[in-house]
């Protein structure tokens, strides 16, 4: 006899920003905070060396590398963003 096959089941929509889960504990928004933090440091690091390496004469292979870090270097902070926000929403009271 064949197993019936299991049923996807779509995720509970909260009415929280963005989709964050209600319920985070401190210890652990914290946690992600920082890391979000730390990120932030990071691709801060990575858009200055691109600006620095677009200031430079390239050829035209390598302005279409550049471009591609720059512009992927500016969705990784608007994406860092994003998290941070959506973490700041969900961190309890005071902090």
């Amino acid at each position: 006899m064949a197993q019936p096959k299991p049923q996807a089941t779509e995720p509970a929509k909260s009415g929280s920003p963005k989709g964050a889960q209600p319920g985070m504990s401190a210890e652990v928004n914290q946690q992600l905070r920082t890391f979000a933090h730390d990120l932030s440091n990071s691709i801060e690091t990575i858009m200055q060396a691109s600006y620095l390496l677009q200031q430079s004469k390239l050829d035209d292979v390598s302005k279409r590398w550049a471009d591609m870090i720059e512009s992927a270097v500016r969705d990784s902070a608007r994406i860092n963003r994003e998290i941070r926000e959506v973490l700041r929403a969900q961190a309890p009271q005071g902090q």
